[in-house]
């Protein structure tokens, strides 16, 4: 086969072969294609599209380009997450303890944040001595021993998306619906998931901003899961608002253990119920799990009877962190200057823009430009109010948290344009607008 073909193929609109893209997926991966032609298949795709059998085919290839996790011999049957991201989305450090402690195991390995504040990773990172590079045999260790590990992504899964992401990255393709879908599922599907949940943002403070393209995203991906022999729910959820108060690595970390203590935000709490519902629904297999109303009401028990926490700390000390921490959340990384935003004037809030709450925790050093940029752990915001709620002048709408005074009008400037005042009652914004099911 030759590159030039194959680019050629696709540039007139024609559909790929498992055969060719599997050509040059591992030629690419293997580095004996150019980057200049992997871009030019990229934007033939990006320009013509992908039927459903090339974007299936495209994700297989992407997770065959390194490692296969195989925990078979461990979890009969793998039950994974994923979130498309959003501001104050720290949902996983409660889904998987809470979800672990019903029975179900789950290994997880999540990846960095870019943009507005840290990923997964960053926030367990705020927990002194948390270990997030394992060897293969210490994550299996871990989930044999705890039923649950939560970890950072190994160099070898999928390392063909390392690659192309880098390129989509610089030639202008990454909106693109078969190479987003692919791209994330292809590290599902390594990560030897058999039941997949999905976590699709959509709003001003996610990827896709409005429902019709989340809702497209989500149905390629469960087609995808499906077509792959995988289990998939996929639920759309807003990212108008932030998601819970905290935005922010050590500030989420501690929500996310205020709701394992029963306590924490109402939204982000009913958030991380729905979402572990969905996920033993899929490991019951038509067997246990399967009622609605049985799980919800099992899955309180556990979130207000802190075996949920129990399993976090057990997860903290197995990968070595300082489960002081978990204990007592204020002994995890605190900023020196906390500065109230408060409100001018009495009325309804109208707007709580996720995107510029994102950015005025991204002003204060949140989140990272770029890979391998620090964070500061300790940083962020507490956001009050949503949509909706009633406020009187003077009362405070965000807490600041800050370790340089500079960047404090900067961050006060963006809350004045996120946050909106007005005396028209507005209804509060859905957590959720749609469920997909494979």
């Amino acid at each position: 086969m030759r590159a030039i073909d194959i680019i050629a193929r696709k540039r007139d609109g024609e559909a790929l072969t498992r055969e060719e893209i599997n050509w040059f997926i591992d030629a690419y991966t293997r580095g004996s294609l150019p980057d200049y032609q992997a871009s030019a298949l990229l934007m033939a795709i990006f320009l013509r599209g992908m039927t459903r059998e090339e974007t299936v085919n495209l994700t297989v290839a992407m997770a065959q380009s390194g490692d296969v996790l195989d925990l078979s011999d461990i979890i009969p049957y793998s039950v994974d997450k994923h979130s498309s991201g959003g501001v104050g989305d720290k949902t996983t450090l409660v889904v998987l303890p809470l979800v672990a402690s019903c029975g179900v195991p789950v290994a997880k390995m999540s990846g960095r944040g870019l943009g507005f504040s840290g990923g997964t990773i960053d926030k367990l990172e705020s927990i002194s001595g948390y270990r997030v590079n394992l060897t293969n045999e210490e994550f299996r260790q871990l989930v044999r021993e705890n039923g649950i590990v939560l970890t950072g992504q190994s160099a070898d899964l999928a390392p063909a998306d390392g690659k192309l992401y880098a390129l989509r990255d610089v030639t202008a393709t990454v909106p693109c619906l078969p190479l987003i879908a692919s791209s994330i599922m292809s590290k599902k599907i390594a990560a030897g998931a058999n039941g997949i949940v999905l976590d699709v943002k959509v709003g001003c403070g996610a990827f896709m901003t409005n429902l019709d393209d989340a809702r497209a995203l989500a149905q390629i991906m469960v087609e995808i899961g499906v077509d792959a022999g995988r289990d998939m729910i996929a639920v759309l959820s807003d990212m108008n608002q932030p998601l819970g108060c905290a935005v922010g690595n050590a500030l989420e970390m501690a929500e996310a253990i205020e709701c394992l203590h029963g306590d924490g935000p109402e939204d982000f709490r009913e958030h991380c119920l729905q979402v572990a519902g969905y996920m033993l629904r899929l490991a019951g297999q038509g067997e246990r799990w399967m009622d609605a109303g049985e799980v919800r009401a099992y899955l309180e028990q556990q979130l207000d009877n802190r075996e949920g926490l129990k399993v976090l700390r057990k997860m903290v000390v197995g990968q070595g962190g300082d489960a002081r921490q978990v204990d007592d959340p204020s002994l995890l990384p605190q900023a020196r200057i906390v500065h109230a935003f408060t409100a001018a004037r009495s009325g309804f809030v109208q707007q709580v823009a996720a995107d510029l709450i994102g950015e005025a925790s991204f002003d204060l050093g949140a989140g990272r430009e770029k890979k391998g940029d620090p964070v500061d752990l300790a940083v962020g915001l507490k956001v009050h109010k949503k949509v909706g709620d009633r406020i009187e002048a003077g009362q405070t709408l965000v807490t600041v948290y800050a370790n340089d005074e500079k960047k404090v009008p900067g961050c006060l400037s963006r809350l004045e344009e996120a946050i909106e005042v007005g005396d028209q009652i507005v209804d509060p914004l859905p957590l959720f607008y749609d469920t997909l099911y494979g």
